[in-house]
This record gives C-alpha cells, sequence and structure tokens, in this order.
C-alpha cells in the first residue's frame, strides 16, 4: 500500500477552495488507478499532465486538503485531485482580454 503524504504542515481548510464549480482546470501531472477508479487496472493512465476538465464538486481529505472531483471529458474519467495537481485555465479569449485590460 502506498504511504499517503499527509504535508502535515499543511492545512488547507483554514482558506476558502482554490477553484469553485464548474472550474475549468488543467492537470499538471499524470494520474493512474491507485485500485480506488472501479473497472480500470491498477496503474492505468486516468490523466495525462495537460488534460483539461470541470470541478464537478468539492469535498475534503484528512480534515486537512481540500479534494477537487475534476470531470475530464475528453476522456470521460472523474477523478479526485488535490489543488497543488491542478491549475486554472484562462476562459478568455486573449483579443478580450486584450480590450479588458487597456480600458483599465
Amino acid at each position: 500500500m502506498a504511504k499517503i503524504s499527509r504535508d502535515s504542515d499543511i492545512v488547507e481548510l483554514t482558506a476558502d477552495p482554490i477553484f469553485d464549480y464548474g472550474a475549468k482546470v488543467k492537470s499538471t501531472k499524470t494520474v493512474r488507478n491507485d485500485g480506488t477508479y472501479a473497472g480500470k487496472d491498477i496503474g492505468e493512465i486516468l490523466v495525462r499532465k495537460g488534460d483539461i476538465g470541470y470541478v464537478t464538486s468539492i469535498g475534503t481529505f484528512l480534515q486537512q486538503f481540500y479534494i477537487y472531483a475534476v470531470d475530464f471529458v475528453d476522456t470521460g474519467h472523474r477523478v479526485g485531485m488535490r489543488g497543488k495537481e491542478l491549475e486554472s485555465v484562462d476562459t478568455k479569449p486573449a483579443a478580450q482580454a486584450e480590450v479588458t485590460g487597456a480600458t483599465a
């Protein structure tokens, strides 16, 4: 059984979640099935680094961390991930972002 890294000095739950429901996010790492994903073999890749998904729910783990359920639409997998394993994807088109910045 794999060791669980508690990062004992970190308690994310003292602050608001990093991502909101429906947020478009990108995986910063490849995720393999550790045996908790039904219907897939242990070690099978569920999410590849760079895959895009949407936050569908927010839970907690070990009374310490937020866990984001992310629906990766292209693969059809819904995987729980920590905030440090995700990054936000800007949903504004570049042209609109420039216009918005120019008016400020």
